[in-house]
């Protein structure tokens, strides 16, 4: 369905009969989000409750690209299935372009933490959701795929709020180890140095990098939920990744607050996993 590259053009763009959903079974709910190339509605398709992404058709040059961009998406979630990854339901191209995955109420991690704000976390859930991330991006890293974009706002909790997946493959792609790859993808903030350049990069120029750029993004992700707090705070997201590119600042650990609130509990990796 798709070439080696992680690209699909609009013509490679074949679903499985069993992902293809069917439109009129679609009902579309209330806005619960919205991102630069889509919006994403609380609905139902054939009595489930579901989440619905509308992928926006953007200006006349861009359909190509966006059509691209969604196909890529589809093939990937339809490709990888684990409990800490969003659940892939169907999409379809007409009469518009949508998603349909699974509906978390828990909101999104970065909701979760503000509320929570001036308080902490508890330290064995902040791992414990650690934990969670870390095994979705294992299971994406395993099958060759860089998610790009990992952030609060990409996080989904369960109802309960004791589960998080990982969502929005909108920036993934296949991982190349001969081919270059978009430069400055994802969010500035949780963005690792190699994806961008100290000098004026061209829109859409490549550069050379790995799964470890979402290494770097889940470091950041793991200060914040043991911090809660926005890192960098009081830069912009660009002023952040270029600080934090010419080394003139870093997200420490606050390694006396962290042993106080870890002293006498010893961490016990697959029973905070499955609690």
């Amino acid at each position: 369905m798709g070439s080696g590259n992680g690209f699909y053009s609009v013509q490679e763009f074949n679903l499985d009969s069993k992902w293809l959903i069917d439109p009129k079974l679609l009902f579309v709910g209330p806005k619960i989000g919205e991102g630069a190339h889509a919006k994403v509605y609380e609905g139902k398709y054939m009595n489930q409750n579901v989440a619905i992404k509308i992928v926006n058709k953007g200006k006349p040059e861009e359909i190509a690209k966006r059509e691209a961009r969604f196909a890529r998406e589809v093939a990937m979630l339809s490709r990888v299935q684990h409990k800490n990854l969003v659940k892939f339901i169907g999409a379809c191209k007409e009469p518009v372009t949508v998603i349909v995955t699974e509906l978390l109420l828990g909101g999104t991690l970065r909701k979760y933490l503000l509320n929570m704000r001036p308080r902490c976390l508890d330290m064995r859930v902040a791992i414990g959701f650690a934990l969670d991330i870390a095994r979705a991006m294992e299971c994406l890293h395993s099958h060759g795929i860089i998610h790009r974009d990992l952030k609060p706002e990409n996080l989904l909790l369960t109802t309960d709020h004791k589960t998080v997946k990982l969502a929005d493959f909108g920036l993934a792609r296949e991982e190349s180890l001969t081919e270059m790859m978009t430069a400055e993808t994802g969010t500035y903030r949780w963005m690792a140095p190699e994806l961008y350049s100290t000098v004026t990069l061209r829109h859409g120029e490549k550069k050379h990098y790995n799964h470890k750029v979402d290494s770097y993004s889940f470091a950041i992700v793991l200060w914040e939920l043991i911090h809660n707090k926005l890192p960098f705070e009081g830069m912009s997201n660009l002023q952040a990744a270029y600080a934090a590119a010419f080394k003139y600042l870093v997200c420490e650990l606050d390694h006396d607050a962290l042993h106080n609130r870890t002293h006498g509990w010893t961490l016990d990796r697959e029973r905070i996993g499955s609690e």
